[in-house]
């Protein structure tokens, strides 16, 4: 089997091309490897609490691997971190990282391109299929994901919280897509085959904040040219984690 990682985000893109790699029984994921907020102690962007990271990583049975990244890290310091935490891979005998993307072309040409000056290659499960298809294979496979985060421009504080079902679907708006893979939302997986048991957790607070984020980000984990930033506003809500011994 090909050496790998699997760069996890926690959501549902994530879950599905994990999904499909252990199936396949072509790759063997040596970890799940997830950029953390280093002031919050956070999943990147999505705003999860890193307990509930770790708590996914037990359930999947695979270690989890953070890459702490400042708040709002510039592109020189995203670069260098993500390369500092990639090369000791070769020495480790990994040949591959295994992403969820489906169709932006600027992103994944950038992560094979970063790749490839430390000498790995990308991998793309959920390449150029239909965001429809997927959403809907994700929903019949048993996968259950609450939505955690949302950009305010394009859906209301009101679709944070929600577990993405066919109801959910049918309330997104056209111009959305419907696996958020424009940067519309991002979600929490904590139910699915590939789990050995649910992940808990109770809705906590709601709130909202802004970001300098270039006009063309797409995916808002990576940083782009700094001369093109603008304000976007999000929507995010807590999840706090339960104890088995709490009702």
């Amino acid at each position: 089997m090909i050496k790998s990682v699997f760069n996890w985000s926690g959501g549902k893109d994530s879950a599905l091309a994990l999904y499909h790699i252990l199936h396949e029984k072509k790759f063997e994921v040596t970890s799940l490897m997830t950029t953390v907020n280093a002031q919050f102690d956070r999943i990147s962007m999505h705003g999860v609490r890193k307990e509930l990271l770790y708590a996914q990583g037990e359930s999947l049975g695979l270690p989890i691997q953070e890459i702490r990244l400042p708040e709002m890290p510039s592109m020189s310091d995203y670069d260098r971190i993500m390369r500092e935490n990639l090369e000791p891979l070769k020495q480790q005998n990994i040949s591959h990282s295994i992403f969820g993307d489906i169709f932006l072309e600027d992103l994944k040409k950038y992560r094979e391109d970063r790749l490839k000056e430390v000498g790995l290659k990308g991998h793309f499960p959920l390449w150029k299929k239909d965001t429809h298809n997927l959403i809907q294979e994700f929903l019949d496979l048993g996968f259950k994901t609450v939505v955690v985060c949302a950009k305010a421009d394009l859906l209301p504080a009101e679709f944070v919280g929600k577990v993405i079902d066919q109801d959910f679907l049918k309330e997104l708006p056209s111009s959305v897509d419907p696996c958020g893979e424009n940067g519309e939302f991002h979600t929490f997986v904590f139910d699915g085959p590939i789990f050995k048991h649910p992940i808990k957790f109770e809705l906590g607070e709601k709130i909202f904040r802004s970001y300098e984020t270039p006009k063309d980000l797409n995916d808002s984990c990576l940083p782009k040219a700094e001369e093109k930033k603008q304000l976007s506003g999000f929507h995010y809500i807590d999840l706090v984690p339960k104890t088995d011994d709490q009702t």
